[in-house]
């Protein structure tokens, strides 16, 4: 089922949660809304469940506007970050009890409630737990419990409020990829709402950035992190370096540096912000007199794991540029704490005090 979102506004007293909020999710698509606390991210969620109501604006359920109606109308499987069982009741009738307060009419059988119950137990893998009972379970367990629970009514649609926020980073992750395997063996819509970048880009077939009650960005994980449309996105997304830059004649300066890049005529005598990305700053030993670069001296360096994390500071600056090395090149450089090197940043965005985008 797909969902049009249209025009939403959404105040709290004087607080604006949503400021005119419009998305398309296409049927079968699993888009994640990402955004800092206290974004909108989760009253836009609420809105979709019907479980808030809009000041103005419109939600559309295939096409048919499902503004007006109550949660139970809209065949929307809810699943919350604290799970929200019911600690009285086994596993199986936590799961069956959609079904079991449905009017008679429309009621299964019991026969077929205890079929369709262990088949979705059995779909998240936990059909062996069918009595115990919420507090016997672990946290990963409960949330996945808690998802088979909300798609047993049999949802045109899946909403998800942090549903991994409350579990520790291990779990998570084991979690996320379940999630994402779950989805492409089901394809029902779905939407989830999340803080942790990682998480977004890596479950996601769309993120949605979202800032102070407004979309920043819509694209694809790729997209939106390897070309951000604003310096909120930039920030959000990953770890990032951030110079105080100045463009003039299609060129911005950071430091005694100047970089190419493609600007407008507007861009002419303008103070603007440059953005680097850690993996984006190449180190050097000596200079090589071809790219443009500033002297540096590592302040700090991390060399567990795979890629080992520099600490650099400008011979001019009191700001920290952090930078990242694969193991192999580390041992190639032969750098140690105290050393004097020359970076090279690359990728540069820079944005405008506007906030427009002009590319290296």
């Amino acid at each position: 089922m797909s969902i049009e979102i249209r025009n939403i506004r959404k105040n709290f007293g004087s607080f604006s949660a949503l400021n005119d909020v419009s998305l398309d999710v296409p049927t079968g698509e699993l888009v994640a809304l990402l955004g800092p606390s206290g974004c909108g991210k989760t009253t836009l969620l609420r809105i979709i469940a019907g479980l808030e109501t809009p000041d103005s604006g419109n939600i559309l359920f295939h096409g048919t506007d499902a503004t007006a109606q109550q949660v139970r109308e809209r065949q929307v499987g809810f699943v919350f970050q604290h799970y929200a069982l019911f600690r009285h009741m086994t596993v199986f009738e936590n799961v069956a009890f959609g079904l079991r307060v449905r009017p008679n009419s429309t009621r299964p059988s019991d026969a077929e409630i205890k079929r369709r119950v262990h088949e979705l137990l059995e779909l998240v893998q936990l059909d062996w737990l069918a009595d115990r009972y919420p507090p016997q379970l672990s946290g990963g367990q409960r949330q996945r419990i808690a998802l088979a629970r909300a798609l047993a009514v049999e949802p045109k649609v899946l909403l998800l409020d942090e549903p991994f926020g409350a579990l520790d980073a291990k779990v998570r992750k084991e979690l996320r990829r379940w999630l994402r395997r779950l989805h492409d063996e089901l394809h029902i819509t779905s939407i989830f709402v999340t803080h942790d970048q990682e998480e977004a880009l890596e479950v996601a077939d769309r993120v949605v950035v979202i800032n102070k009650g407004k979309i920043e960005q819509i694209g694809t994980p790729q997209d939106v992190y390897d070309h951000p449309v604003s310096p909120f996105v930039y920030q959000f997304l990953g770890n990032v370096n951030e110079f105080n830059s100045h463009v003039h004649e299609g060129e911005a300066k950071i430091g005694n540096i100047g970089l190419k890049i493609d600007a407008h005529q507007s861009t002419q005598n303008s103070p603007a912000v440059a953005y680097v990305r850690p993996h984006d700053i190449e180190i050097h030993k000596v200079r090589n007199g071809v790219a443009p670069a500033f002297e540096a001296v590592v302040s700090y360096v991390h060399a567990i794991g795979p890629l080992v994390r520099l600490e650099l500071q400008r011979n001019d600056q009191t700001e920290i540029i952090e930078a990242e090395l694969t193991q192999e090149r580390f041992r190639e450089l032969s750098i140690a704490q105290g050393q004097h090197v020359f970076v090279y940043p690359k990728n540069v965005r820079v944005f405008l005090d506007d906030q427009k985008i002009v590319k290296k």
